[in-house]
C-alpha cells in the first residue's frame, strides 16, 4: 500500500534566505545601532521611572509602501524634536498583521499584495526599510508575530507588541522572553486583564523552546527571560479601559500580581471603538489624567498615517491613494501634529515633576 501520510495538505516547500544572510546583505550599520541602542535605553528608562517622559508608538497601521512610509518618517522626525521634552516618539513599523480570518498578512508576508506571497522580498523590504529609518534616527517599534521574523528583523527594533490575539499564546510568550527590546502586552479582546498578567509572569522567567538560528537551522532556544515586559490596555469587548477608574483597576491588578504597574494606553481599536478620529480624545483624557497626579500610565499607541481613514486593496494597485492605510483606519497627519502637539504642551510644565 503505497498511500501518502506525511505532507498530504503541503502544496510547497521553498527553502528562505537565512537570517544571516539577509543580515550580511543588509548589514547593521552604526548609526542604526546607535538609534536602537538609545530607543531601547530611553524605554527601559521610562518603564523604569527614571526617565519622568512617555514614549509614543506612532504611525501607520501597517507598513504597505515604503516609499510613503519614509514619507511619514520625516514627519515624524521634525515633530519629534519639537515635543522631546515631554514625549519620546517611536514609529510604528508594522510588517505582520493577524488576521480573524483571512487577508492581506503584511508587507513581509505578501509584499506586492497580489496573494503571490514572495517573502523573501517582504523579508529585505522590511530590513531594508527598518535600517534606513534608524539611520535617520527613528527608533521603530513592530508587533512580533511570526515567531521566526525577530531573528531578521529584531536588532532593528526598539519596542515589540504582541497582539490581543497572541498574548494568551505560550509560542509567542516564550519568544517575548528572549527579544532584546522592551515588550509591551495587550490585554485580552473580552478585556480582560489576566492574560496580559500571566503573560508578563511567564516572560520574566527563561525558557527552552524550538526556533532558528541564525543559520536557519532548527535548534532548542534558551532564553534568560525580558524584565521589561508591561501590559497595553487597548480596551475590548466593544467597551474602553483608558479612564481612571479603569486604569486604578489595572493598577490594583498589577500589583496583586507582583508585575510591572507601568501602563501603556492604546488609543485605537475597542478604546476608539474602532474610530480612529476618537483618538485624540483619548490622548486629552490621559492628559488629564496626568495632570491629576496619574504616575502609572508611560506609553500611548497612536494609528496615524499621512491620510486618514482606510481603505480597500483594489485588483488595480496603481489605484491605491497615497499615504493611506489598507488595514485599520488612521487619524490623517495634520489631525495627529496637531494631537501631539496639544498633549505636549499642556505637560511640558509638569512632565520633569512625575
Amino acid at each position: 500500500m503505497d498511500e501518502q501520510v506525511e505532507d498530504i495538505n503541503i502544496e510547497a516547500v521553498d527553502l528562505l534566505v537565512t537570517p544571516a544572510e539577509l543580515k550580511a546583505e543588509l548589514p547593521l550599520s552604526e548609526e542604526a545601532k546607535a538609534t536602537v541602542l538609545s530607543g531601547r535605553q530611553t524605554i527601559r528608562a521610562i518603564l523604569d521611572g527614571t526617565d519622568p517622559r512617555l514614549f509614543v508608538v506612532i504611525g501607520p497601521c501597517s507598513i504597505h509602501d515604503p516609499v510613503a512610509a519614509h514619507d511619514y518618517a520625516n514627519r515624524l522626525k521634525v515633530l519629534a524634536e519639537q515635543v522631546k521634552d515631554t514625549l519620546y516618539l517611536v514609529m510604528r513599523v508594522y510588517f505582520e498583521k493577524p488576521r480573524t480570518t483571512v487577508g492581506w498578512k503584511g508587507l513581509i508576508n505578501d509584499p506586492d499584495m497580489n496573494d503571490s506571497f514572495d517573502v523573501e522580498k517582504g523579508l529585505r523590504l522590511g530590513r531594508k526599510l527598518l535600517l534606513e529609518l534608524n539611520e535617520q534616527g527613528l527608533p521603530c517599534a513592530t508587533e512580533a508575530l511570526d515567531p521566526n521574523s525577530p531573528q531578521y528583523l529584531q536588532d532593528l527594533i526598539s519596542w515589540s507588541a504582541i497582539g490581543a490575539r497572541t498574548t494568551e499564546s505560550q509560542t509567542h510568550r516564550e519568544m517575548s522572553s528572549g527579544l532584546s527590546s522592551p515588550v509591551g502586552f495587550k490585554n485580552g479582546t473580552d478585556g480582560g486583564m489576566t492574560v496580559a498578567i500571566n503573560a508578563m509572569q511567564a516572560v520574566a522567567s527563561g525558557h527552552s523552546f524550538l526556533g532558528l538560528n541564525h543559520d536557519g537551522q532548527v535548534s532548542v532556544i534558551r532564553t534568560k527571560g525580558n524584565p521589561y515586559a508591561h501590559v497595553v490596555l487597548r480596551g475590548g469587548a466593544g467597551k474602553p479601559n483608558y479612564d481612571s477608574t479603569a486604569v486604578a483597576a489595572v493598577e490594583a491588578a498589577l500589583s496583586k500580581a507582583k508585575v510591572s504597574g507601568k501602563i501603556m494606553i492604546d488609543a485605537s481599536h475597542a478604546n476608539s471603538n474602532k474610530d480612529p478620529y476618537l483618538q485624540p480624545l483619548v490622548l486629552k483624557n490621559i492628559t488629564n489624567q496626568i495632570l491629576d497626579g496619574n504616575n502609572s500610565i508611560v506609553g500611548l499607541m497612536v494609528e496615524s498615517h499621512i491620510n486618514g481613514g482606510r481603505q480597500d486593496i483594489p485588483a488595480d494597485l496603481s489605484k491605491l491613494e497615497y499615504g493611506k492605510s489598507v488595514t485599520d483606519g488612521c487619524i490623517d497627519w495634520q489631525t495627529t501634529e496637531n494631537a501631539i502637539l496639544e498633549m505636549h504642551n499642556a505637560l511640558k510644565e509638569v512632565i520633569a515633576k512625575r
